[in-house]
Parts: structure tokens; C-alpha cells; sequence
């Protein structure tokens, strides 16, 4: 009987340990954004070879009613989530930013994508970010207490969701 019981224990552990969940490490992917690297959906040279500047994005969201389905962009990062690597941030012509979110939560960058040109393929929309949701992204991006709470309105701005990334140079 004592044998059964040891048995049973064994298997017990056994199969509790074959299905066990594998835990994730926190943080952004590893990698370090080379030209020719795809996050996401892959980004084909076709659509590459038709990005827009962020400029033409902008006057063709003011244009068609605030949405564009399936565009591709060229611009480059300038933040990253540190935390996840799950968002964004483009440089504008005019030195402001638009924030590029990964489409469901799919796929994550790495931070080492800071500084890099990028071509995003995707849909833009103007939208207008509460204070909650400002405050939390810049939270993530670990800015300084008194610049999050120095935001006190709700900001109108380019939301892009991605549904791939392309590093270009």
C-alpha cells in the first residue's frame, strides 16, 4: 500500500511539473534592432517602398476624417517601453511625437530600437489621450515625478497601431 502512495506521489509530480507554466521574464525582447530586423507581421519591401513621411500622415489623417487603414510609415523611434517593449514613440517633423502601439499586444520590440528608422505597416488615427493614459505611458517610460504630474489635460495626438515594425537604418 505504502508503494501505491509513493507512486501515486511521483506521478503526481510528474504531470504537475510536465504542465507547469513556464514564467516569463519581464522586460523587452533582447536584440539589438538591426536593418533588416521584423517585429510583428513581416513588413515587405513593397510596403516599404510606399512608407510616407510622418508629415503626409499627418495631412492625410486631417484629410480623411481623422482614420487611415493600411498605411505604412517611415520615422524614427525616439522611447521605447522599458518595462515591456510594448509601445512606442515616432519623431514628428515639427520635433513632437506619436505613439505606436503593437496591434492586440502581439509582439514587443527592443529598447536597443531607440534611435533607429523604422517603417511601420498599420492604421493612424488622431485620438485624444486622457490624462490617466498619458500619465501611465509616461510612468512606463520611467519619467520624472514632477514631469507626470506636470500633465494636467488631455492631449489630441497621431495614435499608429502596428501591425509590423521594419528596421531600415
Amino acid at each position: 500500500m505504502k508503494f501505491k502512495a509513493i507512486l501515486f506521489a511521483v506521478a503526481v509530480s510528474a504531470s504537475t511539473l510536465a504542465f507547469a507554466q513556464e514564467t516569463k521574464k519581464s522586460g523587452p525582447p533582447a536584440g539589438n534592432a538591426v536593418v533588416g530586423d521584423t517585429y510583428g507581421s513581416v513588413v515587405s519591401s513593397g510596403v516599404e517602398s510606399k512608407a510616407i513621411s510622418v508629415e503626409k500622415l499627418s495631412k492625410k489623417l486631417k484629410k480623411e476624417n481623422k482614420k487611415v487603414e493600411n498605411v505604412a510609415i517611415k520615422g524614427k523611434v525616439v522611447d521605447v517601453c522599458d518595462k515591456k517593449g510594448c509601445w512606442l514613440t515616432i519623431q514628428t517633423e515639427d520635433k513632437s511625437q506619436f505613439f505606436v502601439k503593437m496591434k492586440d499586444y502581439a509582439f514587443f520590440v527592443p529598447t536597443a530600437l531607440k534611435g533607429k528608422t523604422v517603417v511601420l505597416d498599420g492604421s493612424a488615427e488622431r485620438k485624444v489621450t486622457s490624462i490617466d493614459e498619458q500619465k501611465h505611458y509616461a510612468e512606463d517610460a520611467k519619467k520624472p515625478q514632477s514631469e507626470i504630474d506636470a500633465i494636467t489635460t488631455p492631449k489630441e495626438e497621431i495614435r499608429f497601431v502596428a501591425n509590423g515594425i521594419k528596421v531600415v537604418n
